[in-house]
């Protein structure tokens, strides 16, 4: 039996085709995670660059952190800050008429030297000025709050009510009178 040059053609394309086919199938599962491989190392050289720009700018941040921290009160380990801020909101709020029915004080977390103490205040009652001059009295005692929620709504003509949430950031060190700052103080 003679094979005709066409068929051993035929025969060449399909041998050839059954083969690519079959390499395919075969390596379909290892192209796939090659894929996700080069994703992988896209994202990480991204986040690599990104990485050594933060390094890159360390002592402007030590900086920053310095001067940020050399704001920031001292309190004594044994101290209760939950206490402290509570009855300092209480009294600030009362001085401007701003009424606060409801607050509470979340768990203290640390990050690093600075602590950072959550307070919820779920519903206050006021006029728009006094709560104003409420915010501001807090932040001029030296303190570093941040307001991290803030709802308003109106109950009449010039009173307003709602809920917001503060984070009191501060250190903690020695129980030296004089680093000791009391957000009392004005």
């Amino acid at each position: 039996m003679r094979v005709s040059s066409r068929e051993l053609t035929l025969g060449l394309i399909t041998l050839t085709a059954a083969l690519f086919g079959g390499t395919l199938l075969l390596a379909r599962s290892h192209l796939e995670e090659w894929q996700q491989l080069q994703i992988e190392q896209e994202r990480l050289q991204r986040e690599t660059a990104i990485d050594r720009k933060i390094v890159e700018k360390r002592d402007h941040w030590e900086k920053r952190f310095t001067n940020l921290s050399a704001a920031m009160p001292q309190y004594s380990e044994e101290q209760k800050t939950d206490i402290l801020w509570l009855s300092t909101i209480d009294s600030v709020a009362r001085q401007h008429g701003f009424q606060i029915r409801r607050i509470e004080a979340g768990k203290e977390r640390q990050q690093g030297d600075v602590y950072e103490l959550p307070i919820d205040c779920t519903d206050w009652e006021g006029s728009l000025d006094s709560l104003v001059h409420f915010l501001f009295d807090l932040q001029s005692r030296g303190a570093m709050l941040d307001v991290r929620f803030l709802f308003i709504k109106p109950k009449a003509a010039k009173v307003l009510r709602g809920r917001f949430s503060l984070s009191c950031a501060y250190t903690r060190g020695e129980a030296d009178a004089a680093a000791v700052v009391s957000p009392e103080s004005p």
